[in-house]
């Protein structure tokens, strides 16, 4: 079979699931529409992945179908009772699982490496040869994306701004509970944690939108947890950087503390902010790890409703 054949099966075979998990996506596919090189890698892997469990499961559901056909009454089956051990079936029953399990195992190991983001090799090839990677610093709130671009001294809520083709590496921390960053056709899951810093990295092949998440459950505003994830070409992010840096909203440490107040994104109030204080990453991490908290309300009542419309009136009014 052809590797069009495949990936047209794989798409049948998957497209109730996928459907179910794909959201807004305009596809409905987008788990099998790589469009980075990490997603491409770990798209390669699955494939590989499903493909061998196929050929253990399909054989042993004919089988299974034919000895049940077979040994049926009236099947023309042999009968025998004295028969108790067979060397072939034992190798065959034990075997094949093992030599599974030892490919499946090195294919585990070998695309973990090639994914990594701890790993320097994982994109360091695409970085040699479109210069050098751009880096990303990464804050999820109560619950919102903040994206900050250090060397660029700007930031951007609920909107991710990428060159394609650049290598991407970022850094990503979180002010209160655990949230998983992941961008379904770019880059796989990882954790962003409360007091932590973890890394990720991705590279976009071509210009386009796509969608980001947060998967993991974070409370009420979870539904609403998404960005939006553009890569442009290097002139048009030459360009959103120059803009950006003239708008008049800036981000201090004491602005932070307000905007990281619980907030329901419904509406997703995107802004830009021209001036960032250095080290803000590094800034929420100590103060968590010091025992900083900005409270969420623990239940949708009546005070939460409140609290959450003088948020969004801030927000409206430029306040964060």
């Amino acid at each position: 079979m052809s590797k069009r054949g495949i990936k047209g099966a794989l798409k049948a075979l998957c497209a109730p699931l996928l459907l179910m998990l794909s959201g807004c996506s305009k596809s409905g596919l987008f788990l099998l529409e790589p469009k980075g090189l990490i997603s491409q890698v770990t798209y390669h892997y699955f494939n590989l992945d499903v493909g061998i469990m196929l050929l253990i499961i399909i054989p042993t559901a004919l089988l299974a179908i034919w000895a049940m056909w077979r040994y049926r009454k009236g099947g023309g089956g042999d009968y025998r009772p004295e028969w108790s051990h067979s060397y072939l079936i034992e190798a065959i029953v034990w075997g094949i699982p093992l030599i599974t399990v030892g490919v499946l195992s090195y294919l585990s190991i070998k695309a973990i490496y090639q994914v990594n983001p701890y790993n320097p090799g994982a994109i360091s090839s695409k970085g040699t040869a479109a210069g050098k990677p751009l880096d990303v610093d990464v804050i999820a709130t109560d619950w919102r994306w903040l994206f900050i671009y250090p060397k660029q001294k700007i930031a951007s809520v609920d909107r991710l701004v990428i060159p394609a083709g650049v290598p991407v590496r970022f850094r990503l921390t979180s002010t209160s509970v655990v949230n998983d960053f992941i961008i379904p056709q770019l880059v796989g899951m990882i954790d962003v944690m409360p007091g932590m810093r973890t890394k990720q990295a991705l590279v976009a092949d071509k210009t386009g939108q796509y969608v980001g998440y947060s998967a993991d459950y974070s409370g009420a505003g979870l539904s609403w947890m998404n960005f939006e994830t553009k890569a442009v070409t290097k002139a048009q992010f030459a360009a959103w950087v120059k803009k950006t840096q003239a708008a008049p909203q800036t981000m201090t440490y004491a602005d932070f503390n307000r905007f990281a107040k619980p907030y329901l994104a419904v509406h997703h109030h995107r802004m830009v902010f021209g001036r960032v204080q250095s080290g803000l990453l590094d800034y929420v991490v100590r103060e968590v790890m010091s025992g900083k908290v900005w409270r969420t309300p623990m239940a949708m009542t009546e005070n939460m409703v409140r609290y959450m419309k003088k948020q969004q009136a801030n927000v409206k009014a430029g306040e964060y």
